[in-house]
């Protein structure tokens, strides 16, 4: 395929830490040309107990990026109650995560929640690799008069061996993008691999994949950060990565 760079750029940190935290990283990210800033301030663990967000306390951060840096701010979303508060406090666009995404009973009540708006719906794909339910949760948003929508490669569960935290099965994705071909595809390389070693790599498979977008976490401190610390770069190696890349004409969802 031929190698185009993504138009859709989205970067920020896995979670919401602090204010500083965000606009330290916000801040870097747009003096590297980033103009959508990704937090989560949900955060869906495995076990109880585990950092699982600052939750509606991060609101006001990403109001200030927006205000201060002129940035589009977007944040996973699972119930109906993140999506009042998100509207309410003005963000930008909201994703749907992966385990929210393999539950059509939280999906349709999303769904219903984002009913009326024209905010732009990031669905990634279902932990298990089920095209049609990933199909199913575009569709379920659909349904409810979401237009404006991308679909979000961020690998799959697996018990088989791989240097990947979540194998990106690209099969599945592609087949999907030939079913849905207006949709813009974005890739996640950073919760497909695990490790912040392995992204440039990844995003060049995307790239070969004409892939529309790459979502990337970046932190202004990884190593200290207090969710997906092994997967996160720093704003200047985000940049020198994508340096590396084909110039990007960014654009916007």
């Amino acid at each position: 395929m031929k190698k185009t760079f993504p138009k859709i750029l989205i970067a920020g940190p896995c979670s919401a830490e602090s204010e500083a935290q965000v606009m330290t990283t916000a801040t870097s990210l747009a003096r590297h040309g980033i103009t959508i800033f990704r937090a989560g301030i949900w955060k869906p663990r495995t076990r109880p107990g585990n950092f699982e967000g600052v939750g509606i306390d991060g609101l006001p951060w990403l109001q200030r990026v927006q205000r201060e840096l002129g940035m589009k701010v977007i944040i996973e979303v699972g119930t109906p109650h993140h999506v009042e508060e998100a509207l309410r406090a003005g963000i930008d666009m909201v994703w749907i995560g992966a385990r929210t995404s393999a539950n059509p009973f939280a999906v349709q009540a999303v769904a219903e929640a984002l009913r009326g708006t024209d905010i732009p719906v990031l669905v990634k794909n279902p932990i298990n690799p089920d095209p049609e339910l990933w199909l199913g949760t575009l569709e379920r948003f659909e349904r409810q008069g979401i237009t404006r929508m991308a679909a979000v490669l961020r690998g799959f569960s697996c018990y088989e061996k791989s240097i990947y935290r979540n194998p990106p099965l690209w099969d599945i994705a592609l087949e999907l993008r030939r079913r849905r071909p207006e949709l813009p595809f974005i890739c996640d390389p950073s919760h497909i691999c695990g490790r912040r070693d392995l992204i440039e790599g990844v995003c060049l498979q995307a790239i070969d994949y004409g892939f529309d977008g790459l979502m990337i976490e970046s932190h202004c401190n990884p190593d200290a950060a207090w969710s997906d610390a092994a997967q996160q770069l720093t704003p200047d190696a985000l940049s020198t990565i994508l340096s590396a890349l084909p110039s990007p004409p960014y654009s916007p969802l």
